[in-house]
């Protein structure tokens, strides 16, 4: 295995690194900010209010289906034109979504900007991990990256009321537009040009499609099951012809000469734990919002506003988190940096479940969401290093495609199951008793989710320390694309 090529300066890598940022906050953003929203949505469209929650379906959905792809594509279309497609996609479909006359012109405009979100997500970490060199300067863009998303977090609460309450429902949409066709804009100039493509490059079209096509009808049963009941037979037949789709995509891809995603990256342990690491973290961190959210309006009745604000306290925590991460993982190590981060958290969750009770305060919840929130970014900031590492630069795409998919899934798993369990002991009640029996079906499930960062500690063990220590790329490297900031 060859050398890793000495790396070439690349111009402005601030101003690229801001860009970046930039993008990653308002992925982050669209996150949250409808959330708060969803009321006014449903009341203003004529949405049922079983119905409401296709809105953020229709988002999640396409954006689990389509993230291998998105990976894939920024390999081989270039990631420059990728991240800025991506970016125009999410400028015009949440025009759209504003501007929705009715409820299917909205699933439909956010149904476009989970392809956005597709591309959006792997061709951003693509450019981080080859636009800057693997070790301290990749781990200090990918915590700064990570910080800006908490920050996204934070202002999609917060901005998704402010907007929701002052200007309407269309706000939280027409925000995205001036921002993402700015970062589009500023791409183009900023972002050095995409190499030309090399003659081996081909695209893996019956690959793609199966995969997209399984990994869209996943989510979608993954999603749908807790609304339409797992025994529905629209939520049953997503997840046998998902099953099929995607065992037709391991059988192609094992044929294939230039197949989406290779197998042979599996060997790389870094990128193998680094998946198993994103689907743990979604699934139990990744769900602490919702969660949140409910106990915050369902239980305790604030606004929109007040929620936004409630959850300035665990963003920032998470932000500082992102910091501590990059730089536990130069003194100590990526493995101990990820072990102390899911230790911190599983301490700091267990601490927010003595809040999540019908008479408590907001302020019983402070302590827990702020060790917990740091325990979160620190992980942030360690799997994304683990995910990239070892992996050569022309197939950085797929890899970070491969964990973000393990990311929505994580999610999407993690919320059927968890949502399913804090439901038990809510039917039948209304009032008072109801806002008591779902404070206490979410206590537990917050001590459940404590428990899965407990298995991503375990799952953290199997990284050993030579697997990091000494990092290699491919023979086969693009030595054009390996370049530091």
């Amino acid at each position: 295995m060859s050398a890793v090529p000495r790396q070439a300066a690349v111009r402005r890598p601030g101003w690229i690194l801001a860009l970046l940022a930039l993008a990653q906050l308002v992925y982050a953003l669209d996150l949250n900010i409808v959330f708060v929203a969803l009321p006014d949505i449903g009341a203003d469209l004529g949405f049922p209010g079983q119905t409401q929650q296709l809105v953020v379906s229709a988002y999640v959905v396409f954006a689990g289906g389509f993230l291998l792809f998105g990976g894939r594509a920024a390999d081989l279309l270039g990631r420059r034109r990728v991240f800025i497609l991506a970016l125009s996609l999410y400028a015009a479909s949440s025009l759209a979504g504003g501007l929705a006359p009715d409820p299917a012109a909205i699933i439909v405009a956010r149904a476009v900007q989970g392809v956005g979100g597709a591309l959006l997500l792997p061709s951003t970490l693509s450019l981080i991990n080859t636009l800057f060199a693997e070790g301290p300067q990749r781990n200090r863009a990918l915590a700064v990256w990570g910080g800006a998303g908490a920050s996204g977090l934070t202002l999609g609460a917060l901005l998704g009321g402010v907007l929701t309450e002052n200007f309407g429902w269309p706000a939280v949409f027409y925000v995205n537009v001036p921002l993402a066709a700015l970062v589009a804009l500023a791409a183009a100039a900023v972002i050095p040009p995409d190499p030309a493509r090399g003659p081996r490059r081909r695209f893996d079209l019956p690959g793609s499609l199966t995969v997209t096509g399984g990994s869209t009808l996943l989510v979608f049963a993954l999603v749908e099951g807790p609304e339409q009941g797992w025994a529905d037979p629209l939520v049953v037949g997503a997840f046998v012809l998902a099953a099929v789709l995607l065992a037709a995509f391991a059988a192609i891809e094992r044929r294939s000469a230039d197949p989406l995603m290779p197998f042979r990256l599996f060997r790389n342990r870094s990128l193998t734990i680094g998946m198993g690491v994103t689907f743990i973290y979604m699934a139990t961190f990744g769900v602490l919002p919702y969660f949140l959210t409910v106990l915050m309006q369902s239980v305790h009745g604030y606004s929109a506003l007040q929620t936004g604000l409630a959850f300035l306290v665990p963003s920032l925590a998470i932000a500082t988190g992102t910091q501590l991460g990059e730089r536990l993982t130069g003194r100590l190590g990526l493995r101990a940096t990820l072990v102390a981060g899911f230790a911190i958290g599983v301490v700091g969750t267990a601490l927010m479940a003595l809040g999540f009770d019908a008479d408590a305060g907001y302020g019983l919840l402070v302590p827990g969401l702020i060790v917990s929130g740091v325990g979160q970014g620190i992980v942030w900031t360690a799997m994304w290093i683990a995910a990239a590492t070892g992996t050569a630069a022309h197939e950085q795409g797929v890899a970070n495609g491969i964990a973000s998919t393990a990311l929505n899934i994580g999610n999407a798993i993690g919320l059927a199951v968890f949502t399913a369990l804090a439901d038990i002991g809510t039917e039948g009640k209304a009032g008072a008793a109801l806002r008591s029996a779902t404070a206490d079906g979410e206590a537990v499930v917050v001590l459940l989710t404590a428990a899965g960062m407990v298995v991503g500690l375990l799952v953290t063990l199997a990284l050993r320390r030579a697997d990091v220590a000494a990092p290699s790329v491919a023979e086969d490297a693009d030595p054009e694309q390996l370049v530091a900031g």
